[in-house]
Parts: structure tokens; C-alpha cells; sequence
């Protein structure tokens, strides 16, 4: 039996147990369930398949599954909110964006989060160029070709665009660097937009480097450059638009995972530390590099200077445009 001192001893026991700190067994045993994934675009996209790409190999570092979850709207903002407001405790995961970390920044003032200071951004995925393609029967053969006529003729050549996507961006950029005014045509996505230029009723446009590579090797699609900083190993004989006269020109489409502000330092460090394990995977390089996309450096560190940078940049850009939120 216990004496009447054990038994208050126990007593106080009991009713203090609950103030220890629950949190902390909790990181430690993290994680005990499964993880969501948000991605903030539907299904298909070059987005959707970058997250499942490393969905799995994710969940086997892990050891509990992760599960892609699409939420759509507003160029990604929908999403990326809900990611925001979500419990920081390592169970939602969100997959950040050029769109929607960086260039709904400049289109929106208001935006109910800030990429810099909402989030801690675990590690990128991703990056690749667009590619600036004109319509194979069109005379333009050369980036300088394009840009005489241009500045000969303002406002006399059309585009197409996907509004707030990299290759909007890409455009924008470009006609800024290049002195030149031409027309946009607004697509509401990169399927119609594809169909238009390969049916010849829109010139050109910038567009992802994996999304116009079958359309170039069947001879529909002539690429004039490239937008990445270096050349790209799908396109080894197509300059960049940096080495054609405009030095430090870089417009990229990109991707990483990151999670809520406040999410314990114990479970941000070993989200951190799978992300290196799975971009380190030789399957996953080869297959990334096989469409032509690049892995960055990975860690917390240069993805969070990544974001800050791109979210800089691109604001400028957009301001300088005048371009708005549809």
C-alpha cells in the first residue's frame, strides 16, 4: 500500500504532467503521421509534377507519406495563403513558387502573407529557363533579327503571355532590357497559348524550356535564346539572351518546398536535412537534368536568399511595366 506522503507525491505528479513540454516529444517522435503537401496549381502542370517527383522519395527519408494536395485559384495565391495560415508543426508543407512567391508581390500590395517573413524556406527544388520560340514559318531567325524589327516597327509584333507565369515575366523583362515596345495577347493558360503559336496566329513568346521541346524538334517551333544565365543542356546550340548583347539577363521558372513561420527548429532542421538526402538521389538528379531543369544549392540559407531576391527583382520589373492584378 502507499503511504499517505507517496500518495500526494503521486497526486502532485499527475497534475503537474501536463505542463511539461508536450511540444518537444512531439518534435522528437516527429513525424508520427502523414505530411500534406500543398501545391498551389492544378493538377499537370510543371509544378504539380516537380512536387510528386519528390513526394515519394521524400516520404521514404521520412518515413510517413506525403501527400500532394492541389489547391488552385488566383495564380497560386489561394494555396499559398492556406499554406500561411496553416499549424506550424511540420504537417503541411507548401510548394513555394516564382508565381506565387515572388511576382504576386508586386502585382499585389495587400497580399495577406509576405514570402520573406511568413514562411521558412526549407530547400530548393528547381529552376529552369524559358525558351523565346517564334512560329517556325515566321522570318525572325536571330534574337536581333526580332529585336531590328522591333524597334522599327513598335507595338507592330504580338506576343503571347500567361499573365503572372515566368515566361510573362521573361517578356517583360526583356522588352525592358531591349529598348523595344511590342503587343501581348493574354492566354489563361499555357495550353491555349501553345495551340495559337503552333497555328500561327501569335509569332512568339517565352515559354518553359520542357514544354517547348517537342514542339522544336518537330520543326514547328524555332528557339531564338534562352533566358538562364548559362546555356541549357536541351538546347546546347541556342544562345542565351545574356550572351546576345544583354549581360546578366536571367528570367527563371522555379520551385522549392518551405513551411510555416514558427515551425519548431528541431523539425525544420530534419526537413532540411531529407530535402539533401532526396535532391542528392541519382534517379532524381537524372530524371530533373533529362528535361532540363537545374538543381540549385540546397539548403535553407540559399533558398531564402533565392526567394528575397526574386521577390526584389520581380517587383521591379512589374512596377517599372505598370502591370496589374487581373
Amino acid at each position: 500500500m502507499l503511504s499517505r506522503r507517496s500518495l500526494l507525491s503521486a497526486t502532485a505528479l499527475a497534475v503537474s504532467a501536463p505542463l511539461l513540454p508536450l511540444p518537444a516529444f512531439a518534435q522528437a517522435d516527429y513525424p508520427n503521421k502523414p505530411i500534406k503537401l500543398i501545391v498551389a496549381f492544378p493538377p499537370g502542370g510543371t509544378s504539380d509534377v516537380m512536387a510528386r517527383m519528390v513526394a515519394d522519395p521524400l516520404a521514404k527519408v521520412l518515413g510517413q507519406p506525403v501527400l500532394v494536395e492541389n489547391v488552385g485559384g488566383a495564380g497560386g495565391v489561394v494555396g499559398t495563403e492556406r499554406a500561411a495560415r496553416s499549424a506550424p508543426d511540420g504537417y503541411t508543407i507548401i510548394q513555394t513558387g516564382v508565381g506565387q512567391n515572388a511576382v504576386a508581390h508586386g502585382l499585389d500590395p495587400n497580399l495577406k502573407y509576405n514570402s520573406k517573413t511568413d514562411f521558412i524556406h526549407i530547400s530548393q527544388i528547381h529552376h529552369g529557363p524559358n525558351v523565346l520560340v517564334v512560329n517556325a514559318e515566321r522570318p525572325f531567325r536571330t534574337l536581333k533579327e526580332l529585336v531590328d524589327f522591333a524597334k522599327k516597327n513598335p507595338g507592330k509584333i504580338d506576343y503571347g503571355f500567361t499573365h503572372a507565369a515566368s515566361g510573362h515575366m521573361a517578356m517583360e523583362l526583356f522588352k525592358q532590357t531591349a529598348g523595344i515596345f511590342m503587343t501581348g495577347i493574354p492566354y489563361r493558360g499555357g495550353g491555349p497559348m501553345m495551340t495559337s503559336i503552333l497555328a500561327n496566329e501569335i509569332p512568339l513568346m517565352f515559354i518553359n524550356q520542357d514544354v517547348a521541346l517537342q514542339h522544336i524538334k518537330a520543326g514547328k517551333l524555332r528557339p531564338l535564346a534562352v533566358s538562364s544565365l548559362a546555356r541549357n543542356p536541351l538546347y546546347p546550340d541556342v544562345p542565351t539572351v545574356a550572351e546576345l548583347g544583354y549581360p546578366g539577363f536571367e528570367a527563371l521558372s522555379w520551385s522549392g518546398l518551405s513551411v510555416p513561420k514558427g515551425t519548431p527548429q528541431p523539425i525544420v532542421d530534419k526537413l532540411e536535412s531529407a530535402m539533401k538526402q532526396v535532391m542528392a538521389q541519382p534517379a532524381i538528379r537524372q530524371r530533373m537534368e533529362s528535361q532540363g531543369f537545374v538543381i540549385p544549392p540546397q539548403g535553407i540559407k540559399p533558398y531564402t536568399d533565392f526567394v528575397a531576391k526574386e521577390m526584389d527583382r520581380w517587383t521591379q520589373v512589374i512596377r517599372s511595366a505598370g502591370i496589374k492584378a487581373e
